[in-house]
């Protein structure tokens, strides 16, 4: 079937708001390695991998092997009424991995339903529905995870079942704290969380939200410091510090497994999901007991845990520990860095490089102001893929170019996908360059 006639179909019985990518949308019917092949024989680099989802790649022989294992038993699922080993197992070593004391873990099926959860834990076990977020921070899109989301696009509804205040995330690039000195600038944003938690009152809050580094919000990084001293002044009140590692998890940021680690924060809840199933469906929340307990009602998740996505889940974190793929992660993400640094001096739409590892993103602006260019993203977007490569795109007014391809991406393919960036700047219309990109 041709993408146009199902274009057609999906516009028919899909919600208007699911729009998929690009002017001519595709569909994806096979991959291998780091590679994808559309439904019209067009074979693609992958530099977006299903939203930092297919964190090894496909075809993965080591995860294949291990579902088909599992699907050979008989046993495709159970639910948490039974006891299932590969739970236990895979939940032993989330919670050593996490660092944090005598964690407990509760698996779900997505980083939304894990955000929910964590939610549910922390207003319960502080008897309160006050949660403090980051500003521009992204956590889901169900009701309690939206209402924790303070990205205007992403946000979906204005009701909400908790009640929220947002403080700074230390960003510079426009805003309130742009002309604020950059040495100074933590001590603005912690003077700024002191003051609404003395307006709601330390007693009042249940939890303190953020991510390492803002995923929707354009992959924004808080400046170093700030979540240390954000979460010194949280504990002064017992108020516990909930870390949304979804996107920044298993490695993919190279200098640290988690993206808490570069910021010396202990999460005292993290939620995960994406890149540790390998494409099978994985979420969950590891946190300390005394909050992931302090629930008394019955309560479970009839899919969470399931034996088949348990069994991609292990085999995942095999692969991941054994080939020391964060190692990679640190090395190949510097170099595709190095290389958009290197586009970005002779490009003045690209405003600043960001994130780590195999985390990373370019801003589109107005040549010469801070001011947004979503046109101009587009068009790199659009014309990457013409060109055989896949990035992601988003950010708060959709001028951000993300990239987050498997971490087991080689040299070689690092730098075809530079190649074809430069490729696709050099080719803009709009663009001041015209055959000035250095490759």
């Amino acid at each position: 079937m041709s993408h146009s006639d199902l274009l057609t179909r999906h516009l028919a019985v899909m919600p208007s708001w699911m729009t998929p990518y690009y002017e001519r949308p595709i569909q994806i019917v096979r991959g291998f390695d780091r590679r994808l092949v559309d439904g019209e024989g067009k074979t693609y680099l992958d530099f977006f991998g299903g939203i930092a989802v297919n964190a090894l790649g496909y075809n993965v022989p080591e995860v294949r092997d291990s579902v088909r294992r599992q699907l050979a038993r008989g046993v495709h699922h159970t639910s948490t009424c039974y006891l299932i080993e590969q739970q236990v197992e895979l939940a032993e070593r989330i919670a050593r991995l996490s660092g944090i004391p005598d964690a407990k873990v509760f698996f779900v099926n997505s980083g939304t339903e894990a955000m929910e959860a964590a939610l549910l834990f922390a207003t319960t076990a502080r008897g309160s529905s006050h949660v403090l977020t980051l500003r521009n921070g992204y956590h889901g899109r169900s009701f309690g995870s939206n209402a924790a989301t303070s990205v205007l696009g992403w946000n979906a509804s204005r009701l909400s079942p908790l009640q929220v205040s947002h403080v700074h995330n230390g960003h510079q690039l426009r805003g309130s704290l742009a002309h604020v000195p950059q040495d100074q600038v933590n001590a603005v944003c912690l003077e700024d969380l002191r003051e609404v938690i003395a307006a709601v009152g330390g007693d009042n809050i249940a939890a303190f939200v953020t991510e390492p580094m803002q995923g929707v919000g354009g992959l924004t990084i808080p400046p170093a410091g700030l979540l240390r001293a954000y979460q010194d002044e949280l504990q002064k009140h017992a108020i516990p510090m909930i870390v949304d590692e979804v996107q920044t998890g298993w490695g993919r940021l190279g200098s640290h497994f988690w993206g808490s680690g570069m910021h010396g924060i202990t999460p005292d809840v993290m939620t995960f999901a994406k890149g540790l199933g390998s494409g099978f469906t994985i979420g969950g929340v590891v946190g300390r007991p005394e909050i992931i307990d302090s629930v008394t009602a019955k309560s479970m998740s009839t899919f969470g845990g399931n034996p088949i996505a348990m069994a991609a889940g292990l085999a995942t974190v095999d692969v991941l520990l054994s080939q020391d793929l964060q190692a990679n992660a640190e090395k190949v993400g510097a170099i595709i860095r190095s290389g958009l640094e290197e586009l970005s001096a002779g490009h003045p739409q690209i405003s600043e490089v960001r994130g780590r590892g195999l985390l990373l993103a370019i801003e589109i602006v107005v040549p010469g102001t801070t001011q947004p260019d979503p046109a101009a993203a587009l068009r790199l977007h659009e014309r990457a893929r013409e060109l055989g490569l896949l990035v992601g795109r988003g950010g708060p007014y959709g001028n951000v170019i993300r990239i987050s391809p498997a971490l087991n991406l080689s040299v070689a393919e690092a730098q075809e996908g530079l190649h074809i960036i430069a490729t696709a700047l050099r080719s803009d219309p709009s663009s001041e360059l015209d055959g000035g990109v250095r490759e």
